[in-house]
């Protein structure tokens, strides 16, 4: 296999493997491919409240479950002098407050952030118990009552063609006031709410229900008791219905709390207990969602990956990722163009000194100190001196030069200036002492056309590193550098006419 070859499938491996990822983190991972996104995050908070008795005080809430829909980004409890703990009892957790003296009212409070993401919002199957519990209707008093729910499951019945439609029926008639049978039931059950009536009706029709818990996620919503919906067993799956419409299906913003199970909340110790609730929307950078997420999962791609360092590591490599785009644009410029620099990816350095002065400012003092410098160095060329002493001559000199522009710019009120420490001391060094010979072996025009060219990549490079676009993908996406390196590998098999050889060899291009 020729190496033409082996650079293009090296290439296409490389540019593969890159956007995979790529694709990866942003549809699995919630990772956003344009800068500026924003997820909205919804923070609920459960107020538990009672009375405390004076002696012992417990308090459990069922937490919700793990919801296809709805992703917990965070958590925490409140409790101010109660020990806490999460344990989990038939299949569900529940959070226990306890304290060994309590009086008078008692305030516990638990708060979650909860990101919405597209998918089903319930998961099948879920062990939850099938088993029906007729309802106790053989008093006298209550036969008129058994014959009303009967008759309105037989209309429901003779109504439908399955379970499914036949819930959506009898949610119907329950739903209608002109219906005598359904009067008659509210009338006796006038302690019950719609949904305790329904539950009872479908146990009369040998149905397995329960009820479901939860919120409605809308925006600055206070003191809210939770929402009640249906599920049914329909012989193979469990189907939601809402209950005041009788149409199949969770509610696109209902958020679940409880799925079955037993009560709510349970105090003991305390009196006049209950529990409310306050939703508010957030809007939250879609990186944050993802980041949180993830390390809820400890996702590994995430997990060892540059996110996992400091933070001020990360901003160290926030600026390192750009290299590879700068040395994309030098790339680029010289194999296409034909641009001649001092240096190969000096102009690359340059640029990020430039990220971090300011083009205009740093072009100015990179500009001053290249002409001190070269001043300066052709002074110790007459000296006769060995060339690493020379070398090291203008280094001094190049820091020197650093500080006194510093000094007198602070002196000045030139503030911009003093972010001339951001440039690579060295490289300024090696670039006086190329630029000198370069003068003297190739005369003043070629060091003007060397660095133009330096300076025109630098800014172009800056240009490029800078666009808010780039930092976002080299930052978040870094799997990209793969792509990008395939793509300067196929450019490196690039052996055609550059622009600036265009002129000279158009006689042939003819």
């Amino acid at each position: 296999m020729s190496p033409r070859a082996q650079v293009y499938i090296l290439a296409a491996l490389l540019a593969l493997m890159g956007a995979g990822l790529t694709i990866y983190k942003s549809v699995e991972l919630g990772f956003p491919l344009l800068p500026g996104e924003y997820r909205t995050v919804w923070t609920i908070e459960a107020k538990v409240h009672f009375n405390a008795d004076g002696g012992p005080a417990k308090a459990a809430l069922t937490l919700p479950r793990a919801q296809r829909n709805m992703e917990v980004l965070g958590e925490t409890f409140s409790s101010s002098g109660y020990g806490f703990n999460v344990i989990r009892e038939d299949d569900e957790y529940r959070a226990v407050w306890a304290k060994r003296q309590a009086t008078g009212a008692q305030s516990l409070f638990y708060q979650l952030d909860v990101h919405q993401t597209p998918g089903a919002a319930l998961e099948q199957p879920l062990d939850l118990s099938t088993e029906v519990v007729k309802p106790l209707l053989g008093a006298r008093e209550q036969e008129a009552v058994r014959q009303a729910i009967y008759s309105l499951v037989e209309t429901a019945r003779e109504r439908s063609s399955d379970t499914r439609t036949f819930t959506s029926e009898l949610l119907t008639a329950l739903g209608d006031n002109r219906n005598q049978d359904r009067n008659l039931i509210f009338g006796y059950y006038k302690d019950r709410s719609f949904v305790d009536i329904a539950l009872l009706v479908l146990s009369a029709a040998d149905i397995p229900a329960h009820r479901i818990r939860g919120l409605y996620l809308e925006d600055d919503r206070r003191r809210l008791d939770p929402e009640d919906l249906l599920e049914i067993y329909d012989g193979k799956r469990w189907v939601v219905f809402e209950p005041l419409s009788g149409s199949p299906g969770v509610p696109k913003n209902f958020f679940i709390w409880q799925r079955g199970g037993k009560s709510l909340l349970d105090v003991e110790g305390g009196r006049n207990s209950g529990v409310t609730f306050s939703v508010i929307s957030n809007d939250v950078p879609a990186r944050d969602v993802a980041m949180l997420s993830t390390s809820q999962e400890k996702e590994a791609l995430v997990d060892f990956s540059i996110y996992s360092l400091p933070i001020e590591q990360q901003s160290i490599f926030k600026l390192i990722l750009l290299v590879p785009v700068g040395a994309l644009v030098v790339v680029l410029l010289r194999v296409f163009v034909g641009l001649r620099t001092s240096g190969t990816f000096m102009p690359v350095l340059l640029a990020i000194a430039f990220i971090e002065t300011q083009l205009l400012t740093g072009l100015a003092i990179f500009v001053l100190i290249l002409i001190l410098g070269l001043w300066i160095r052709f002074y110790l060329s007459r000296l006769n001196l060995l060339l690493v002493a020379r070398i090291a001559a203008v280094v001094v000199t190049v820091v020197i030069l650093m500080g006194a522009i510093s000094v007198v710019s602070y002196k000045l009120g030139i503030e911009q200036a003093l972010t001339v420490t951001f440039f690579p001391m060295i490289i300024l060094a090696w670039t006086i002492e190329r630029m000198s010979i370069v003068w003297e072996e190739d005369g003043p025009y070629e060091v003007v056309i060397q660095a133009g060219g330096s300076l025109l990549v630098a800014v172009m490079a800056w240009w490029v590193m800078t666009n808010r676009y780039i930092e976002h993908w080299t930052f978040n996406f870094p799997e990209l550098l793969l792509v990008l390196l395939g793509f300067i590998m196929i450019v490196g098999n690039y052996t055609g006419f550059r622009l600036g050889e265009l002129a000279r060899f158009r006689q042939l291009v003819r």
